[in-house]
Formats: C-alpha cells, structure tokens, sequence
C-alpha cells in the first residue's frame, strides 16, 4: 500500500446510494492510510466521476474542486420536491401538456452564462456553524442568499415527458438541484432532479475511472 501512502489520484466511478465519505472511508479502511479525501462531493442519488486523493496529494483537493464540472442526467417536470431531487416525495402537480419542444428546449437559455443561484435548503452548507439541512429538515424555514455560478453549457438532450434529459457544464458550487427547480419555475410547472451523473472534473472523463467493485477488488489483491 506504499504509493497510496506517498500519494495517489484516483478517479472513481461512485455508485448510487453511497455518500462520498463511504468511498473515502473504504479506501482508508483497506489501505490503511489515514490522508484521504474527496474533491467534490456527489449527493448518495447522483452517480459519476469523484476524484478521491491519498497522501500528499490530499493538498491538490482544493485544486481539483476548483475546476469546472461536466453532468448528464434527468429532471422529471410536472412537480417539486422539498429536497429538490427524489430524497423527498413529489408534490404540487402540474399539467404539463401544454408544453411544446420548443419551450422546453429555449427556457435553458436564461440559465446559461453567469447567474445568481439559491442553494437548495436541504444541503450541507453550513449556517451559524450547522448544515442547513438540520434546520430543513426539522420544517424550519432556510434563507439562504443566492451565489454567482456560470453555466458554460445548458442543454436538453432528450424529451420523453414527464423527463427532460439534459448536459450541463458549470462552475465549481452549482447546484443542479436548485438549477432543475428554477427551470421547472421558469416553465412554469415545477420540477424536481430525478437523476445524475458527474461525467468531467476538468480535463479528467468519467471513462477513466474505475468502478469501486472492482477498484475494491484490486486493493483486497494487494493485501493478500
């Protein structure tokens, strides 16, 4: 386990429901280094691209977090969520046969370039030093003043209503949660993220990560 002792960039493949600490955790656990950490955390429904770094490399996080991020995925229109993905139950309905291919693929317009975006309540970022999605989830009300992201490419890629399949390339600290709530908003009838996968962290594709399974199964080699 010597060059993940000395340090180690590994692209990971996270799979769905795990947290971003379960993967920094087993890689810990089964290498036994202490320094690890991830650059970019990926919500337990989001798939993809994480960057985990061991050893000396843990000091090139920030650096990794920094660059922009590439995503594919879904948002299903016709309803919210509090969360604004599946973590919550749908709720509001709205009719959405009226809307046109046209409308769908034209209201990404106002959301590409630089933008203000309102962080999701149900999120990790602390205020008066706790994660705000303890107070959210207690039915408080969340405040939270709006932020400066650049969305360097917004897209529908696909329409098979309810879903909208989309590619989107932003900034670091945009959240596509609050970007599938506002598009939903802007057409009028709501929407929630129903699915994700982070596909780039600046020049580094998720084609070249490794599936955690078998990512497990090589360290477990190493050990025998």
């Amino acid at each position: 386990m010597i060059p993940y002792l000395e340090g180690q960039v590994l692209l990971i493949n996270k799979p769905l429901y795990w947290t971003s600490f379960d993967a920094v955790r087993k890689i810990r656990n089964l290498t036994g280094v202490m320094k690890v950490g991830h650059a970019g955390t990926l919500d337990p429904l989001a798939t993809g691209l994480l960057i985990i770094c061991t050893g000396k490399f843990t000091k090139k996080i920030n650096e990794y977090m920094g660059m922009e991020k590439e995503y594919t995925g879904t948002f299903t229109l016709g309803a919210t969520t509090p969360t604004y993905d599946l973590e919550s139950e749908p709720e509001n309905p709205k009719d959405i046969s009226h809307l046109t291919g046209e409308q769908i693929h034209t209201a990404t317009a106002q959301f590409t370039g630089p933008i203000m975006q309102v962080p999701p309540a149900h999120s990790a970022i602390k205020k008066d030093g706790k994660p705000v999605y303890l107070a959210a989830r207690k039915g408080e009300d969340v405040a939270l003043e709006p932020r400066p992201v650049t969305i360097y490419a917004f897209e529908i890629t696909a329409i098979t209503l309810p879903v909208v399949h989309f590619r989107v390339v932003c900034s670091t600290g945009t959240y596509i949660r609050s970007l599938a709530h506002d598009y939903g908003k802007a057409l009028g009838v709501g929407a929630y993220m129903s699915s994700l996968c982070r596909t780039r962290i600046g020049s580094f594709p998720l084609t070249e990560a490794k599936e955690m399974e078998s990512f497990i199964s090589e360290l477990q080699e190493l050990k025998k």
